[in-house]
């Protein structure tokens, strides 16, 4: 039967010594260098897979039913042509900018990916850290499976070492008791970070992964977690104590009245849902369809994106998710509408190839992949990507 589950909250399954990757041999040691062939953040994936136990890699990879969601993600960015300009002063080019007040040395941030440890033993500690080196923002998973202090304290560090940092951001989801997410959102500030990203499309979801032994979501330790798998006769979803747990207009306003750092609500596809959560005290939104693991056939965040800049005006950040692979990608997204844009998978599979050095190195082949794009483009700086650098069919 199927398994809902609320805040994806997996059971364990007991340890196994003969766990092997999907290609039926025993997953390889995390490498300390990074192979020749990878020349694009998306060659990592063709390497993570080697790396990586088969149920693990189903659950990173996978989408929902027939994934038309998560072809159709990539399949938005592939339509787009840009239309180069070589003839433009870039020789003081940059890719900085301010985003919620704070500063960004460039618009690539990492996604909230829930149970780092899958494919490393450091997990979110050596993402986070690579982040850092990168001057990249990294937002934290409530399902994280090191503690958000622990991963705070670690992206601390390292921008202390390294004399330089980026934006760290908490991703929350809304527990069964509101009690719990308070404490959630009270630890999230106390240990630093700046923002909270509150998660509004994947509350429920079908998922039929067990966690793999001594990995959990330390956040969530000794708070309940509601489960459910629909039996024959009885009530499938409708009816369950799941449906009193979703996201609704009222915990926008709770969240609103119970912080005061920035707001930013991920998940929305509708410019009314969008127009409504600016008007309840969202202070930017995530664009986003969950890289296409939560509902199949739905449109495509690039889609929605000018339609949803349009109802909530120039002032309101939009970042977008889901299918940003390449340097060119981050300039279509800016180019719709976009201030920002967030990497979920790629950054498990350079995790799980390379660990921090892989994660590292991915980002600044995004980095290099955008760069280039923008002085072939003819942009200077972030403000000059827009609508112009898109190549637009002249009109029947």
């Amino acid at each position: 039967m199927y398994g809902f589950i609320h805040v994806i909250f997996l059971m364990h399954s007991a340890p196994s010594a003969s766990s092997l990757n999907t290609l039926g041999h025993p997953p390889r040691e995390v490498l300390r260098h990074i192979p020749s062939d990878i020349t694009s953040a998306a060659d990592y994936e063709c390497h993570a897979i080697h790396h990586v136990e088969a149920g693990a890699w189903k659950h990173i990879q996978g989408g929902t039913n027939q994934n038309l969601t998560l072809a159709h993600n990539r399949a938005t960015f592939d339509r787009l042509r840009l239309l180069p300009k070589p003839i433009a002063d870039v020789r003081h080019a940059h890719t900085s900018l301010q985003l919620l007040g704070h500063p960004l040395s460039n618009p690539i941030l990492l996604a909230p990916v829930a149970y780092q440890r899958l494919v490393h033993p450091e997990g979110e500690l050596a993402t986070m850290r690579a982040a850092m080196a990168l001057q990249t923002g990294m937002v934290v998973s409530t399902l994280s499976s090191h503690t958000l202090e622990d991963i705070a304290q670690a992206g601390q560090a390292a921008a202390a070492e390294m004399g330089h940092g980026a934006p760290r951001w908490f991703q929350l989801y809304l527990q069964p008791e509101r009690a719990h997410s308070l404490q959630l959102l009270r630890r999230a500030e106390a240990a630093g970070y700046t923002a909270i990203v509150w998660t509004v499309d994947a509350s429920i979801k079908r998922s039929g992964f067990p966690l793999p032994y001594g990995v959990d979501a330390a956040n969530l330790r000794g708070m309940p977690a509601t489960q459910h798998t629909s039996p024959l006769q009885g009530p499938i979803l409708f009816g369950t104590p799941l449906m009193q747990q979703t996201p609704t207009w009222d915990d926008l306003q709770w969240l609103r009245a119970h912080t005061q750092l920035p707001l930013i609500v991920k998940g929305v596809l509708s410019p009314a849902i969008a127009r409504q959560a600016v008007a309840l005290g969202a202070n930017a939104l995530v664009v986003s369809n969950h890289g296409g693991r939560v509902l199949d056939g739905v449109v495509s965040p690039l889609e929605v994106l000018p339609a949803i800049a349009q109802a909530v005006g120039p002032t309101i950040p939009l970042l977008l998710d889901s299918g940003v692979r390449y340097g060119t990608d981050v300039v279509k997204a800016l180019a719709l509408g976009a201030s920002a844009v967030l990497i979920g998978r790629p950054q498990m599979h350079a995790l799980a190839t390379a660990g921090l050095l892989g994660v590292a190195h991915m980002l600044h082949l995004l980095r290099a992949e955008f760069e280039l794009a923008m002085a072939h483009l003819g942009c200077a700086t972030v403000t000059d990507i827009t609508p112009d650098v898109l190549w637009q069919r002249p009109q029947a």
